[in-house]
């Protein structure tokens, strides 16, 4: 009897339209119905959706916290490639102002004892690198060479206490003995008569006596003189002008003085020393000890 029924109302449906409105009222009451019974399908999926999405999260976490470290590693060896460069611009606008002959070196030990200044630079024999030899760095006069190997040097500070050079005030040319004190900070001029026009703040540059030094390299400046009434001469403090405890990279300097001072033959060295020295190196200048670029006696 149903499925009669239901074949008739089927038929009249398709050849006829008066069951639409019957149809539209009964889909519109089945929909919340239709709703209800798709629920466990759409938590199912939403629930994938969530577990998948906490695994991807967790794993774009972890792809970003490997990213951030080694971009801040590239960041910190850019910080210091950059630090690098400007060290060397500096060392580079310093080469513009010297007249000699220089090189570069690089900084590759430094002495452990604290007393002791001297360091060890990547620059020997094969380079041309030679006993005595000035050794700058952006700033200013580093010390000179006293050891030399194949590819590697050992270098004097200025600030070891058996360092000595002869140098002059740009101010008025008064010249004095700076000596190291152990003290990278600090060097001081010996035999200054305490009537020497000198104050602080006045530049030092090497005087060139002795004949190791070139003439003109910055030393450092003035920054405390003391007057003893007791003592016939006056202490006087300098700030090394060289980055002694920080520079890195450095400038050998290969001076006019050290290419004529090995002639042989008088007559043609007199000759030379005439036309080419005779400012940078008075006669009777040179310092007999390895540490000592010059005596009072001399300036």
């Amino acid at each position: 009897m149903l499925g009669l029924l239901a074949a008739i109302l089927v038929a009249i449906d398709g050849l006829t339209d008066w069951l639409d409105p019957v149809t539209a009222r009964l889909e519109q009451a089945a929909l919340p119905l239709q709703w209800v019974t798709n629920v466990p399908a759409r938590l199912r999926e939403w629930g994938d959706e969530a577990v998948m999405s906490k695994v991807e999260w967790e794993n774009e976490n972890d792809r970003l916290r490997q990213e951030l470290l080694i971009y801040r590693g590239q960041l910190q060896r850019m910080a210091a490639i950059s630090a690098e460069n400007a060290r060397l611009r500096n060392l580079l606008n310093a080469t513009e102002l010297l007249k000699d002959r220089v090189l570069v070196a690089e900084l590759i030990g430094v002495s452990t004892d604290p007393l002791t200044h001297t360091i060890v630079i990547n620059r020997g024999v094969v380079d041309g690198a030679y006993l005595g030899q000035p050794v700058l760095d952006d700033r200013g006069l580093m010390g000179q060479v006293i050891e030399v190997s194949e590819h590697a040097s050992t270098v004097l500070l200025i600030t070891d206490n058996n360092h000595a050079l002869p140098v002059q005030v740009i101010r008025n040319g008064v010249r004095a003995i700076a000596e190291g004190t152990s003290d990278f900070r600090r060097l001081f001029l010996r035999y200054v008569s305490p009537t020497v026009d000198i104050k602080v703040g006045d530049q030092l540059v090497s005087s060139g006596l002795g004949g190791r030094f070139p003439v003109g390299y910055p030393v450092g400046d003035v920054l405390d003189i003391h007057r003893d009434p007791g003592q016939p001469f006056m202490t006087v403090e300098v700030e090394p002008a060289a980055n002694l405890e920080r520079s890195r990279h450095l400038l050998l300097v290969f001076s006019e003085v050290e290419t004529f001072a090995p002639a042989t033959d008088a007559s043609s060295a007199a000759g030379a020393a005439e036309s080419s020295v005779t400012e940078q190196q008075p006669e009777g200048s040179a310092s007999p000890e390895p540490g000592v670029d010059g005596a009072p006696g001399n300036d």
